[in-house]
């Protein structure tokens, strides 16, 4: 028999999966007005100095990006009072995390976190022979900091926390992170992945790692959410510069691109465009709320730009998914994250949200008699 190319793990790994394009919802629905609530992006757009700087750079696409990012990195290390040495910059905050297989895990190291989490690590952890040891998230849809405690072992490498939780958006709070990390070794690195940061830390028990300044902790965050530059790619991390400097070993050169890294520093300078963002967030979150709740929908209290919703079953879900879609509007099934009974919305602009209220209200009838809530 011939050998196998791909280390054995590989082979019950499965590809990631993001929501459903809008421009193959138009081809295969013959749509010309769609709404994506999908991918927690910003409905806003970038902000307009990102594209400025953008812009400005195209003239240079010839020539090869800063490898060493420092005009971004000097902006961020300006901001959070770091030294650059503290700061690495990816792909997406899912690039750092790919470095952080390469540079931390090895075959048969276990990684602790919770069930019901980013998807994209569990891929990233498996991808390098890992092994994800994961225990359920608490009765109100949060990491079990308790649980997750008590499951550190010998074998415990990496602690993965989603703060706040992607597709929960619940979050733990300053007391509980506290808690957790009088109980993690300090040989056991934990990943902090904030990349909703930017909304949730509005909270004041939200905790903030950046306060903290922990030698065995690694934040994540990005560009792709509040600052609307998910077609670029940029994420950042920050941390010890001992960590720092093993995930630079590790890292592709170039990454992230020209594109990207002058983008990243103009959206960091429009202030005003960010508070737009959470203004829009916070009024059309709260307005989805009300709806769900008067359509007798128990949604997920969040402190991100989505809300989760439970439907009662794997099919209620597909079928509220695949309604909507004929209406024009994507949501997110949430099968891959093993909670088929539940969907999450997005929170886009006015006229976004209006589409979908319109949709629901056009589906919800038979929806209702077909799964027993007439």
């Amino acid at each position: 028999m011939q050998k196998e190319l791909a280390p054995a793990y590989l082979k019950e790994l499965k590809v990631y999966q993001a929501g459903k394009p809008i421009d193959e919802v138009a081809r295969e629905r013959g749509l010309t007005k769609i709404s994506k609530l999908a991918s927690n992006e910003n409905p806003l757009g970038p902000s307009p100095y990102a594209i400025r700087e953008m812009t400005r750079g195209l003239w240079d696409l010839h020539r090869y990006p800063d490898m060493h990012a420092y005009q971004l990195k000097s902006k961020l290390a300006e901001i959070y009072n770091l030294k650059l040495e503290n700061i690495i910059l990816g792909n997406g905050s899912e690039g750092i995390m790919a470095y952080i297989a390469r540079a931390f895990l090895q075959p048969g190291d276990e990684v602790l976190t919770c069930e019901n989490t980013f998807i994209g690590f569990y891929i990233l952890a498996r991808s390098v022979g890992a092994k994800l040891q994961k225990v359920p998230l608490t009765e109100d849809y949060r990491f079990d900091v308790k649980a997750l405690a008590q499951n550190i072992s010998e074998q415990t490498k990496v602690i993965y926390i989603a703060n706040p939780n992607n597709p929960t958006g619940t979050y733990i709070t300053k007391s509980e992170f506290d808690y957790l990390m009088e109980h993690v070794p300090s040989h056991v690195l934990v990943i902090l992945d904030e990349a909703y940061f930017e909304f949730a830390v509005q909270q004041e028990d939200y905790p903030d790692s950046m306060d903290y300044r922990y030698d065995n902790v690694l934040t994540l965050r990005t560009f792709s959410k509040a600052y609307g530059l998910s077609g670029v790619r940029v994420g950042y991390g920050f941390g010890h510069e001992d960590l720092i400097s093993y995930l630079t070993k590790v890292k592709l050169p170039f990454e992230p691109n020209l594109v990207g890294q002058l983008g990243a520093v103009g959206a960091l300078e429009d202030q005003p465009h960010l508070e737009r963002t959470i203004k829009n967030n916070t009024k059309r979150y709260n307005e989805l709320i009300a709806y769900l709740e008067e359509k007798n929908f128990q949604p997920i209290k969040s402190i991100t730009n989505f809300v989760t919703i439970k439907t009662g079953s794997a099919e209620a879900s597909d079928y509220l998914f695949d309604k909507l879609l004929d209406q024009g509007v994507i949501i997110r099934p949430l099968k891959a994250n093993e909670m088929n009974e539940y969907i999450r919305i997005s929170i886009g602009t006015k006229e976004e949200m209006k589409h979908f209220y319109e949709a629901m209200d056009a589906v919800l009838p038979e929806y209702d008699k077909k799964f027993g809530r007439a």
